[in-house]
């Protein structure tokens, strides 16, 4: 699946490339990327399109970069110092700096970087994970609000930890040109079930999102789609 979502991945900022532009490129973190970057920065390490591309992030944990918690740290080391990216076409949320004035210093980042769409940074892809609660990027089911915010970033709390972590909110992941979801593991099952299959409830944050102009794929592992009625 890793390798599905790379090739999946380069061939969409090929043609964006070949326009003669930077694509704007958001990661997630989380276990299952951590593989997918891996393939990026083995198998397509010497794809030349990592000159054109500026990485940002869908979320953060709010901790320093060299955290084992760090998304950053983990693209870092599996991807980015693999591939030669450009230090300068990496746009990281600073976690170790406070929370809400890194929100505000972030989607000043993105709006400078970013083409906009309708006055909203639109990114050509957004890669996203789920959780077993249903929520993606750090909007947790509780806290829809931050899906719907009119801001670029918000501030968000783990239910279960109380964890800071820095998100985009759901106006620009359904902005983006394309949004990728990776999911894996028969724990996420029930879950990628419902919002598939139910994709009209919005129980879930994962469920809300609706690219209004762009292409949403999910990506499952055998195991993730094992409660797919297709494959019951």
């Amino acid at each position: 699946m890793a390798m599905e979502i790379a090739l999946d991945l380069v061939n969409t900022l090929k043609p964006v490339h070949s326009e003669g532009r930077k694509a704007a490129l958001a990661l997630s973190g989380g276990n299952t990327p951590r593989q997918f970057f891996s393939v990026l920065g083995n198998l397509y390490r010497d794809y030349e399109g990592w000159q054109n591309t500026l990485f940002f992030w869908s979320d953060e944990r709010c901790v320093p970069p060299d955290s084992q918690e760090s998304n950053y740290k983990t693209a870092k080391e599996v991807f980015f110092d693999k591939a030669a990216v450009p230090p300068g076409n990496i746009y990281r949320i600073m976690g170790e700096n406070e929370p809400w004035q890194e929100a505000e210093r972030y989607s000043s980042e993105i709006l400078q970087n970013v083409t906009l769409r309708l006055g909203i940074p639109r990114f050509d892809i957004v890669c996203l994970g789920l959780g077993e609660d249903g929520h993606t990027a750090s909007i947790f089911p509780g806290n829809l609000d931050l899906f719907d915010s009119s801001r670029i970033c918000e501030v968000a709390v783990h239910p279960a930890t109380g964890q800071k972590r820095i998100t985009l909110t759901g106006t620009v992941i359904n902005n983006a040109a394309r949004v990728i979801f990776a999911v894996s593991g028969r724990n996420k099952a029930e879950i990628v079930a419902e919002i598939l299959e139910n994709p009209s409830s919005g129980m879930y944050p994962a469920s809300l999102v609706r690219p209004l102009s762009g292409v949403l794929t999910w990506h499952l592992d055998l195991e993730a789609a094992s409660l797919l009625t297709q494959f019951a």
